[in-house]
């Protein structure tokens, strides 16, 4: 149980609409005056407050941290210091990422609370999947961001004395770390409270899931990995409701779960949530679209995704590679040293392929048969073909937690899930 949380204000519109009256940069972008703005609720995630403020020069988005889990009420208690993580991230990796993360115009420590740019006309990235439509940059656009914000608050960037200072600051987001670790790499394994599944259709697929021992072998070796290899600075829960999108802009947001681990983890997140979407297509199909079309577009997402970050990775540790990891230093002595180091290095990346498979696996596992599932199968309204969905879905994440050695590359990925 974490600490209890200090008592402060939670906001509604009222009292909002007054504190941002007080905050003179911020009210001057709005414009008016705070009665004339127009204020919205609209948070449909599972932990905070997420408000539209609307003025007639500008708008703006806020959102606050609430003491307990938002989709659970308050008989889960959780410390609203995550959105001092959540800023920390934004500071940490804002020179690297440029403009794929909005823009802070304000934050309170003591309110838990950040005023930040409104993203609009952007939309949910998972909204748009669900409705069918596409987006020509996201996928390019989310890999070379991992790439920019992994190496550059890695060992092989930066100093490790700068890399531990960043390991002991996110090391307090524990919180946070709890619920993944929980969530993604135990519960979904085990009988638990906060479990649920479509049943009965997946009753059996569910029971049979708990009783395989190579699977949570192979899903606990994740966990370890997760808590115990501090590669880089990680957003923690990049999944396709953190990315929002127009068809030429994307935006990464929500990264209140950043801690230090291994870069496979948002790698996976990423590619979990695009095969979760292809497995729901024939869910949200239509007389006039079966999404055969939409799903052929999604498995050339998945290999954008990879592509733009393992390029984007390499060229960056070639342009940049100044920390104490595979320092440059120690490979000066001509041909035979270069090509060693450049060797070490696409092994390196390489092994963050492994690792993004792994980590997907657990992550599309948890969506399914976990606490915290998502709109893609949720909007299913035939349990039928939701279940048939879904059960796919977790045979493909199966095979792949449990022979990882079938991919050794995007493309064994990608030939084997119409198959599974």
């Amino acid at each position: 149980m974490p600490d209890p949380a200090p008592a402060y204000p939670i906001f509604d519109a009222d009292s909002l609409r007054a504190w941002i009256g007080g905050l003179s940069p911020v009210r001057a972008s709005l414009g008016s005056t705070p009665g004339d703005w127009r204020i919205r609720e609209v948070g449909d995630g599972n932990l905070n407050l997420v408000f539209i403020v609307e003025g007639p020069q500008g708008s703006v988005c806020v959102k606050q941290a609430l003491p307990y889990v938002r989709a659970a009420g308050p008989s889960w208690p959780m410390a609203p210091r995550r959105a001092f993580f959540e800023n920390a991230y934004y500071k940490a990796v804002a020179p690297h990422v440029g403009a794929r993360i909005p823009r802070i115009h304000h934050y309170d420590d003591a309110l838990y609370c950040t005023v930040m740019e409104r993203l609009s006309p952007h939309i949910i990235l998972r909204q748009g999947l669900i409705e069918g439509r596409r987006y020509p940059d996201a996928a390019r656009d989310v890999g070379e961001y991992v790439a920019h914000a992994g190496f550059f608050t890695s060992d092989f960037a930066r100093p490790f004395e700068e890399k531990l200072a960043g390991v002991a600051l996110f090391a307090g987001n524990k919180d946070l770390i709890r619920i993944s670790v929980d969530l993604i790499f135990t519960d979904p394994f085990r009988e638990s409270v906060r479990n649920r599944h479509t049943s009965p259709q997946l009753d059996a697929v569910v029971r049979d899931l708990r009783r395989d021992g190579p699977l949570k072998v192979a899903a606990a070796d994740c966990g370890r990995r997760f808590l115990t290899d501090a590669q880089a600075l990680l957003h923690g829960d990049l999944h396709s409701g953190s990315v929002m999108v127009t068809e030429r802009d994307t935006r990464v947001i929500d990264p209140e779960f950043a801690c230090y681990g291994p870069i496979g983890f948002d790698l996976g997140a990423y590619v979990a949530n695009l095969l979760l979407s292809w497995y729901s297509q024939p869910g949200h199909a239509t007389p006039a679209d079966d999404r055969s079309a939409q799903q052929r577009w999604i498995l050339t997402e998945i290999e954008t995704f990879w592509e733009a970050f393992r390029a984007r990775f390499l060229a960056l540790w070639a342009a940049h590679g100044r920390g104490d990891a595979l320092p440059a230093a120690m490979f000066e002595g001509g041909e035979a040293d270069a090509a060693a180091l450049q060797a070490a290095r696409v092994a390196f990346v390489e092994s963050l392929f492994a690792d993004m498979i792994g980590f997907g696996a657990c992550k599309m596992i948890r969506r399914i048969v976990g606490f915290a599932h998502v709109a893609d199968f949720e909007r299913i309204a035939d349990a039928d073909i939701r279940a048939r969905c879904e059960a796919r879905a977790l045979a493909f994440a199966r095979l792949l937690l449990t022979h990882p050695r079938q991919f050794r590359a995007i493309g064994d990925v990608l030939d084997a899930v119409p198959r599974a």
